[in-house]
């Protein structure tokens, strides 16, 4: 059987959008990359005026957020945030600068992987992050986890912004990504790392169809059966403490 859910992580810039998204359309499935809640959220926490290091405020502001789904392009979904579409605002620099904080919070956290499974109660979904197949989706049939090093993430990274048209410097761009990445790693709720099932695909050297028809085999050869019940899911539920 084809696999209901497939998880990607991987770090900043690895393609896991691109992937995940081409992969999607391959099977008919739908995409999600989790990145943009958590970029749409912290698009609220600048609105709202609420510090990044005040983890009461910021659980608070989570907690009585509403988010909704909704499909945008080829079967893409786009966070709604209190009812309210803000993808075209979630590429700027303020945004960027502060993902990474609000993202670490243990309340933010579970808000978020709880609407992230709510989500994934549909099926047929591709969703890609940095703990999707550790935390927020343990019980996935098919887990992926994308490899490429800092430099070759940060020139791709350079490449995509330049060809929208933003003016833009390699090395900071560099450094920015090895600060995420630091975070990311070395933060004390649902790190990244790679699930103990995951499959690790070093796209350094591949296309991007590539890529994806490696994981498109992977899923239509896939031998791997797991409960995927409301009941299995429910036993992972505690995965996130505060």
């Amino acid at each position: 059987m084809t696999p209901q859910l497939i998880a990607i992580d991987g770090p900043v810039a690895v393609g896991k959008s691109s992937v995940g998204s081409l992969l999607a359309r391959k099977l008919g499935y739908i995409f999600f990359d989790t990145g943009m809640i958590y970029r749409t959220f912290t698009w609220k926490v600048l609105k709202s005026g609420v510090s990044s290091e005040d983890e009461n405020a910021l659980y608070r502001l989570a907690s009585t957020t509403k988010f909704d789904f909704v499909p945008s392009r080829e079967g893409l979904l786009s966070p709604l945030i209190d009812g309210e579409n803000v993808s075209s605002q979630l590429s700027c620099p303020e945004v960027e600068e502060q993902v990474a904080l609000v993202s670490k919070v243990a309340g933010v956290r579970q808000t978020m992987v709880s609407e992230q499974r709510k989500l994934a109660q549909r099926g047929k979904v591709v969703m890609a992050g940095r703990d999707i197949g550790t935390v927020v989706l343990p019980w996935a049939e098919l887990k992926i986890f994308l490899v490429a090093s800092a430099e070759e993430r940060a020139n791709r990274r350079y490449k995509e912004l330049l060809e929208q048209g933003e003016k833009v410097d390699y090395d900071t761009i560099f450094a920015e990504l090895k600060k995420r990445d630091e975070i990311d790693i070395h933060r004390t709720i649902s790190p990244l790392k790679p699930a103990a099932d995951a499959i690790a695909i070093n796209t350094e050297k591949l296309s991007l169809e590539q890529v994806v028809d490696k994981i498109y085999a992977l899923a239509r050869s896939s031998s791997i059966v797991r409960d995927s019940s409301p009941a299995a899911q429910n036993d992972t539920r505690g995965a996130i403490k505060q």
